[in-house]
């Protein structure tokens, strides 16, 4: 979960690779996983896609019981509001989501109005696409 990711763990991000347009998106869901390497674009394993992870610097340490490095990985599942905007998350959103616009490197980004539901997005604005009242 979003709120269970300490700071400390992020002290080592350089970069944050999105592989799409996160303007587009309301929120993100945010995980920190295990990975065998400090860059390049980890595996994804889940429902869903991955839209984006973090790259660490040559500073960080692989853990010496696994040899691996944690990492963020944000991703979507297929009933989030990007794909079923009038669905499970029409308002509110799970746990680990957070405003890709207030992710950086080092910053595990917060909860907006917009990323629980409040005012739509432009992308949903574009498509003609309204949020219930709340």
């Amino acid at each position: 979960m979003s709120a269970l990711i300490d700071p400390a763990d992020l002290a080592h991000e350089t970069e944050i690779r999105w592989l799409e347009d996160v303007e587009r998106l309301d929120y993100v869901r945010q995980s920190l996983e295990r990975l065998p390497s400090r860059k390049g674009k980890p595996p994804y394993h889940r429902d869903g896609r991955m839209v984006g992870y973090a790259v660490l610097g040559p500073d960080a340490r692989a853990s010496r019981a696994s040899g691996t490095f944690r990492r963020r990985v944000f991703w979507l599942l297929p009933h989030d509001r990007d794909q079923h905007p009038d669905g499970l998350y029409a308002t509110g959103a799970p746990s680990e989501a957070v405003d890709p616009r207030t992710v950086a490197p080092t910053v595990k980004g917060d909860k907006t109005e917009r990323s629980q539901g409040g005012p739509a997005s432009a992308a949903m604005v574009e498509l003609g696409i309204t949020l219930p009242a709340g």
